[in-house]
């Protein structure tokens, strides 16, 4: 056979460059696929140009076929439109995610496989392991970069075809191999951020989608979830629990000169809270139920059990406990009180370095969410 036997998703970035670079010297049949996840919007502020520019050169240096899809639509579909409706609905959503799931691990793969390919690759910081004939989602060696909270969504097909060439190594290491090889890529910036808003203002992207609609603001206290109003925002869905930029709020007579946090949403009465403690009770909460969740090995490890998680990328592990009800979803109890679990974001499951999986965090018993719930109810 002289066709590839694993293709590698070239993002044209270091990290990538460096998958496809190991396979090589390796000795296996590579080739390299662009995808183009996102049509340009004519705003000037796309880089799928340039990144494709890289992607090509890194091709052409490694000496290996270079291949491009335009999954621009199945994105659309697959990811943009439920991103829009969780923010519509005042949650907020993690595309990284669905993307993996919907265009990498799917779409991606199955170009590979219309190209006669046995396995894909990708230049994510996560390993893949078999262990008694199932696989398993191991944590990248480097902790400060490991990407398996955003991959926590595959299942045994995806593994079973799926390499990490890059999850052994550091940061650090990876871009020193990327310049003795000669990759252009070396030095190049990592991506950061929602892919199809790159470097472009976050507020005026999502305005272009969800028209604004202004509403109060109101400050709260402890004993004061009501709360007074303080001014106005632009539109809930524009924030998230626990944020701290962008409330542009001024003087406030009778408070003191001290940072703002959202520490609640109702989207219902488009009323936006705050409050100017850091750990202020109403961004805390001690359990978390999520909607159904997606188990890597096909089902969970037992129907209670204990381990640690993640409620957002990069966060360190909390021990927790785990009861997985009827419906699929589960109840979590962490050991201690969280700050800032966000409806919306991926509550991600582990067992040491293997990921369990995971799912869309639903609710949490935080004072006010629960009693806006009430009120809704």
């Amino acid at each position: 056979m002289n066709g590839p036997r694993v293709i590698v998703g070239v993002s044209g970035g270091v990290d990538s460059s460096v998958a496809a670079l190991q396979l090589v010297q390796q000795g296996e049949r590579v080739a390299g696929l662009f995808m183009q996840n996102w049509a340009d919007d004519g705003s000037g502020d796309c880089r799928a140009e340039d990144d494709r520019r890289d992607a090509v050169a890194v091709c052409g240096r490694l000496g290996i076929p270079f291949h491009f899809r335009d999954f621009s639509s199945e994105y659309w579909q697959g990811v943009f439109e439920h991103f829009l409706a969780e923010y519509a609905a005042g949650r907020t959503p993690n595309p990284d995610v669905l993307c993996n799931r919907e265009v990498k691990f799917k779409h991606f793969l199955d170009a590979a496989r219309e190209l006669g390919a046995e396995k894909i690759a990708t230049g994510h910081y996560a390993r893949v392991a078999s262990t008694q004939g199932r696989w398993q989602l191991l944590r990248g060696v480097d902790r400060s970069k490991d990407q398996s909270y955003f991959l926590h969504q595959l299942g045994q097909s995806q593994l079973s075809a799926t390499l990490f060439p890059i999850g052994d190594l550091q940061k650090a290491d990876l871009r020193r191999i990327a310049r003795e090889a000669g990759l252009q890529t070396h030095d190049k910036k990592d991506s950061t951020g929602i892919c199809f808003i790159g470097e472009r203002d976050f507020r005026e992207f999502l305005g272009r989608y969800l028209p604004a609609r202004r509403g109060e603001m109101r400050a709260v206290g402890v004993d004061d979830p009501q709360g007074e109003v303080i001014g106005e925002h632009p539109g809930v869905f524009y924030f998230t629990l626990g944020q701290r930029e962008g409330l542009q709020i001024g003087g406030v007579r009778g408070r003191p000169q001290a940072p703002w946090y959202v520490v609640g949403k109702d989207v219902a009465s488009n009323v936006l809270y705050v409050d100017q403690d850091t750990h202020s009770p109403y961004l805390h909460s001690t359990q978390t139920w999520t909607e159904a969740a997606h188990w890597i090995a096909g089902s969970p490890p037992a129907g209670t059990f204990e381990c640690t998680a993640q409620t957002r990328y990069r966060q360190a592990d909390e021990a927790c406990a785990v009861s997985v009800r009827d419906d699929g979803s589960v109840a979590v109890r962490f050991a201690r009180p969280q700050r800032a679990v966000t409806p919306g974001q991926s509550l991600v499951l582990y067992d040491g370095e293997v990921c369990l999986g995971g799912a869309v965090i639903a609710r949490t018993d935080a004072p006010l969410e629960q009693k806006l719930a009430e009120q809704a109810a």
